[in-house]
């Protein structure tokens, strides 16, 4: 009885994501805006090399149920399979991310401030909290920051302020209590 099962056990086992499989989709899907890569494209669109892939799979999947809304990330995403999802996000996370830049100098202190330690008087947590000291983010629930571009950070937290993007409850909550030059 033991060797009947065995068989359908492995046919059900979940396979292991394909990294090669994720770069073929990256090379006709995603590389117009990510690159191809995941790196350093256009800043109104995030880096996603190196990103952690169960953040990643989370966020194709948001996108094609249409949690986030973003009708270009939603026609990328909705033909995607889970399989397929796993294998590009395989593919990204396989890539080493690159160290990135200020863009604004004068912000970099108060940016620092806030990602280190928040702001007390308004209860605004550490960035750091969620996302590391080094930037490099809790796998699933908070993406990597480190070398993101600063004008798609900027957009996705005016996002949250605003209530546009509402994929996340933390983030709407922390980011109603920033004002601009906060989040510059």
């Amino acid at each position: 009885a033991f060797a009947a099962g065995a068989p359908h056990a492995a046919e059900t086992a979940p396979s292991a994501p394909e990294p090669a499989k994720g770069a073929a989709i990256s090379a006709s899907v995603c590389a117009a805006c990510h690159t191809n890569d995941g790196s350093r494209g256009i800043a109104a669109n995030p880096i996603i090399q190196g990103q952690h892939p169960d953040y990643l799979v989370k966020q194709l999947t948001e996108f094609k149920a249409g949690k986030r809304d973003n009708p270009v990330m939603k026609a990328m995403a909705s033909p995607l399979s889970e399989a397929d999802m796993k294998n590009v996000a395989a593919f990204y996370a396989s890539k080493q991310p690159k160290p990135g830049f200020a863009k604004n100098k004068d912000l970099v202190s108060l940016g620092e401030k806030i990602y280190r330690g928040g702001i007390a008087e308004r209860s605004v947590p550490a960035c750091s909290g969620c996302h590391g000291p080094s930037g490099a983010g809790i796998p699933a629930q908070y993406p990597r920051l480190a070398g993101q571009h600063a004008d798609y950070v900027e957009a996705q937290l005016v996002a949250f302020r605003s209530g546009a993007r509402h994929n996340n409850a933390v983030m709407n909550a922390v980011a109603a209590k920033l004002n601009d030059r906060d989040i510059k």
